[in-house]
Parts: structure tokens; C-alpha cells; sequence
């Protein structure tokens, strides 16, 4: 049965949208980290300003997520966000910087499925959320 993917869902119900004109002109899907753990990304094609990046299972290696966004030319402000089980009931979002993001989500103890959003288009979420869960 065809869907959509997880980006567009849990983008939408957290209020984050993938693209706008004034944060972000592309967006780029990534996995957080292959099957023998590692996480070997092009680093430069996801450090370039104005777009969004998202990235599917990358919450246990986030502190090297951010840390290679940031050593390869993402201003460490540079807004993110993590959605823990979105679209459910149970959905968290918990947002920050690419600077900030690896110590509140352990304060936070956040645990999979997540979905790491990063870029401009996360300061819009205060404006646009919609779904407020239980």
C-alpha cells in the first residue's frame, strides 16, 4: 500500500515545514547511520545554507550529527529539532541548535523512532503547530 514518507508526515504534524522561501529553497532526506552503525554522510552536500536536512535513525549518533554539520560550515546556531514518535499521540518535539541539540535530548531522554530536522524552517514551528497530542 503506497504512503508517504515519514519527512512529510512528521514535519507537518510538528509544525515544520521542509521548504519555505525565506529559510530554506531544498531539502535533503539522509539515514542517520548504516546498518554496521557508521555514519558516512557528504557531509559538505548537507552543510549548505538555506536547506533543510532530515534524517531518518540518527539519534544515537546526533552529537556527531551535529558536530560534522557545524565542522563543515552550519553556523552552530543553525536551528534543529527531533520528533520523537511523530503523527501518534504520544509525538515529542524538542527543539534547539545544532550546538544545543545533543545535551537536551539526553536531557530529555529521548528514544526512537525520531526523525532530526535541521535549518531555518524549525523557527517556524512556534507559529505553525497544529497538533498538540494528549
Amino acid at each position: 500500500m503506497p504512503g508517504i514518507t515519514a519527512a512529510s508526515g512528521v514535519s507537518a504534524y510538528a509544525g515544520i515545514p521542509l521548504t519555505h522561501r525565506d529559510h530554506a529553497q531544498s531539502c535533503i532526506f539522509v539515514t542517520g547511520h548504516l546498518k554496521d552503525g557508521s555514519m558516512k554522510l557528504d557531509w559538505d552536500a548537507l552543510a549548505r545554507p538555506r536547506q533543510t536536512v532530515v534524517v531518518y535513525m540518527g539519534l544515537h549518533g546526533l552529537a556527531t550529527l551535529c558536530g560534522e554539520l557545524v565542522a563543515h560550515g552550519l553556523p552552530g546556531n543553525t536551528p534543529a529539532a527531533i520528533v520523537q514518535q511523530g503523527t501518534t499521540q504520544n509525538q515529542r518535539v524538542v527543539t534547539g541548535t545544532l550546538e544545543t541539540l545533543p545535551e537536551i535530548a539526553l536531557a530529555e531522554k529521548l528514544h526512537a523512532p525520531t526523525l532530526i530536522i535541521v535549518g531555518g524552517v524549525v523557527t517556524l514551528r512556534e507559529k505553525l503547530a497544529w497538533f498538540n497530542p494528549g
